[in-house]
C-alpha cells in the first residue's frame, strides 16, 4: 500500500516521503496515529504543493543571506580604543566588541558567536574578521581599529 507520510517516521522516512509499506502496517500503526495518509491524489498534489512552498521560502531566505553577506562586506568597521605607547592597546577588540558595533552599523543584531577571529585584536591597524552569516555563506568583513582622541 502506498502511503504519504505526514510526520518523520524513524525507521521509514521523513515527512512528504512517499513509501510503499505493508497494508497492516499502514492500516494499524502509520494512519491511525496520523502518521501516514493514502497516497490519492488529492494528498499527492498537497505534497507538491508544500514541497514548492518549501523550497519557494529556502530560496527566499538564501537571497536574504547572501545580501546579508554582501552588505557586511560593504560596511567599513572602524572601532576606537584607548592605547598605550607602541599602539598596542589597554585592553583588546573581541568578537563582542565587533559584533556590537556591526549589529549598530546594520541596525540590526548581531551575535557574537557568529564573528570569528584568529585572536583578540590588540594592537592598532586594519584586521579582517569573518562573519558566518548562515551555513555556507560566510563574509569577511574589514575592521579598523583606531586610538581614541
Amino acid at each position: 500500500m502506498k502511503v504519504v507520510l505526514r510526520k518523520d517516521v524513524p525507521t521509514l522516512g521523513k515527512a512528504g516521503e512517499i513509501k510503499e509499506v505493508a497494508d497492516g502496517y499502514a492500516r494499524n500503526f502509520l494512519i491511525p496515529r496520523s502518521l501516514a495518509a493514502l497516497a490519492t491524489k488529492t494528498e499527492m498534489e498537497n505534497v507538491a504543493a508544500h514541497n514548492a512552498a518549501a523550497a519557494r521560502t529556502l530560496a527566499r531566505t538564501d537571497a536574504e543571506n547572501r545580501a546579508l553577506a554582501t552588505q557586511i562586506e560593504g560596511t567599513p568597521l572602524t572601532i576606537q580604543a584607548r592605547t598605550g605607547e607602541q599602539g598596542r592597546l589597554y585592553g583588546s577588540i573581541t568578537s563582542g566588541d565587533i559584533a556590537e558595533a556591526l549589529g549598530k552599523a546594520l541596525s540590526r543584531p548581531i551575535d557574537k558567536r557568529e564573528i570569528e577571529l584568529d585572536e583578540p585584536l590588540r594592537q592598532l591597524g586594519v584586521h579582517k574578521a569573518k562573519v558566518h552569516v548562515a551555513r555556507g555563506i560566510t563574509a569577511t568583513l574589514t575592521v579598523t581599529v583606531e586610538a581614541e582622541k
